[in-house]
């Protein structure tokens, strides 16, 4: 999974077209991949890349106006960072886009500067998120290698429970126990409990539990 700036693509959607191809063009300046669109439907109705990026999105668009729109990407668990550009902005819609998770709301004519600012921090932000499923990815195929025991185990040790009460609660011998505590290390990469808790939390939080 990329994070390098050379393959992020930045997603412009505004029905303008002299708006549109001003800001291919600043956005190829700063040697960034871009795909512009005059809809949201043709934005939706695009194979995208797997990359990390961003979308600069217009407020006003015919149909579902951006706001909305965003609300409904993120009812499709699209997490791609929002940029809102706009001409008649005011401040309830500045409030209720920043609170809506995007990464800015510039409000026409806006300094070039702010937004490749606000692009390169929502490519960021999508590198950061694409790099922590990417940690859970793999820990969960550590985990998958894992016997049912050695689950179990896992879990007890996480617990914080000591050698000798685990192999009492699972009627064991406790030099068994330690056998599957070194395999549960082994395959999981833990250097230490600590480590190995961190990543059940990562785990836990993913979707996959011990």
């Amino acid at each position: 999974m990329t994070t390098s700036n050379d393959q992020a693509v930045v997603f412009v959607i505004d029905d303008d077209p002299h708006i549109r191809e001003a800001l291919d063009s600043l956005i190829r300046s700063i040697r960034l991949n871009v795909q512009t669109f005059a809809s949201t439907d043709e934005f939706l109705n695009f194979k995208r890349p797997d990359a990390p990026g961003c979308i600069v999105l217009d407020v006003r668009l015919p149909g579902l106006n951006g706001l909305d729109f965003h609300c409904h990407l993120k009812k499709l668990n699209f997490d791609l960072p929002v940029i809102f550009i706009t001409g008649h902005g005011d401040v309830p819609m500045s409030v209720r886009a920043i609170k809506a998770g995007a990464i800015e709301f510039l409000t026409k004519p806006f300094r070039h500067q702010d937004l490749v600012d606000a692009i390169f921090a929502g490519i960021e932000r999508d590198q950061c998120r694409r790099r922590a499923i990417a940690a859970v990815s793999e820990l969960q195929r550590r985990f998958i290698l894992l016997t049912g025991r050695e689950r179990q185990i896992m879990q007890k040790v996480v617990d914080g429970g000591p050698n000798k009460k685990i192999a009492a609660e699972l009627k064991l011998s406790e030099f068994t126990v330690k056998v599957h505590r070194s395999h549960v290390m082994q395959k999981m990469k833990a250097k230490s409990v600590v480590d190995l808790v961190r990543m059940a939390d990562k785990l836990q939080a993913g979707g996959k539990t011990a």
